[in-house]
C-alpha cells in the first residue's frame, strides 16, 4: 500500500476508543493505537464512557469497537441504564464518530445506531454471515477523499461480513470483490453535526499489525476530527 500521511503539525487529536461486548487481543489492539501518530488514544470500556457524563464529549473523536446487545438494555437498575441516553448525545456536537469493525453491528436492532452506521438492515446474512482469516483485496474506490487520497489497493488477512450495503447517502471509500463479503468496507457520512467513518476491517492481530489498516485508521481519526 503506497502513500504516506502528511505531517500534521497540530495538537494531537484526543480519541476515546470504546470497547465492550466482544473479546479482543488487548495487547495487539493497544499496540496498534500506540502507533497512530498525532492522536492521544484512551481505551475505555463502554461503562467508563457512558458514565463519564459531559467529559465524554470532550474527546475530539469517539471510536467504537463495541458489539453488545441487539438494543441498549433498559430498567436494569445498574450502569447499563445510562447507555441509551449517553449514546443519544452523539452528534449533538462536532465530535467525530468512528465505527471500527464489529461496531457497525452494535445494537443491530436499534434504529438510532443504524442511522449512525448508514445501513438500515444490519443483520448478517447466511449461516453465520462472518468469515475469519480471509485474504481480502482492499480497493480504493474514491481517490479524492482525504482519508484515501494517494493510497493504493492492498491485501489484508481479516474477517469479512455479509450484510446489506450502505445506503445511497454514504460516500464509499473502500471496497472488495471478496465473494464472502459485503462490497463496501469503508465509508463516510454525516450524522447530525458529526463526521462519521465506518470501517469494516480490524478483527484481530493479523489486521492490527497491517500497515495499510493502521494508515487508514490514522487518517480516519484525523478526518473525523476535522483535521484533514
Amino acid at each position: 500500500m503506497a502513500g504516506t500521511t502528511a505531517e500534521l503539525g497540530q495538537e494531537d487529536v484526543t480519541v476515546a476508543v470504546i470497547t465492550g461486548g466482544h473479546p479482543y487481543d488487548v495487547r495487539g489492539f493497544t499496540h496498534m493505537f500506540r502507533r497512530i501518530r498525532a492522536a492521544d488514544c484512551y481505551i475505555h470500556h463502554l461503562e467508563d464512557f457512558v458514565c463519564a457524563g459531559a467529559q465524554a464529549q470532550e474527546y475530539d473523536v469517539a471510536l467504537f469497537y463495541t458489539m453488545p446487545e441487539p438494543q441498549p438494555p433498559r430498567n436494569t437498575g445498574g450502569w447499563e441504564d445510562r447507555i441509551q441516553p449517553a449514546l443519544e448525545e452523539l452528534g449533538t456536537t462536532e465530535q467525530g464518530i468512528f465505527l471500527l469493525h464489529h461496531a457497525i453491528l452494535t445494537y443491530w436492532d436499534w434504529p438510532f445506531w443504524s442511522d449512525i452506521v448508514g445501513i438500515r438492515q444490519r443483520h448478517l446474512w447466511g449461516e453465520h454471515g462472518y468469515h475469519h482469516d480471509q485474504e481480502i483485496r482492499v480497493r480504493i474506490s474514491d481517490q479524492d477523499h482525504p482519508i484515501t487520497r494517494g493510497l493504493t489497493d492492498w491485501t489484508i488477512t481479516d474477517e469479512t461480513y455479509e450484510m446489506d450495503e450502505p445506503a445511497a447517502d454514504n460516500r464509499i471509500l473502500l471496497t472488495t470483490d471478496h465473494p464472502q463479503s459485503m462490497t463496501a468496507i469503508g465509508w463516510t457520512r454525516t450524522f447530525r453535526q458529526s463526521r462519521v467513518f465506518c470501517l469494516g476491517l480490524g478483527h484481530d492481530n493479523q489486521a492490527y499489525a497491517d500497515d495499510g489498516l493502521r494508515q487508514v485508521i490514522e487518517r480516519g481519526i484525523q478526518w473525523c476530527a476535522r483535521r484533514i
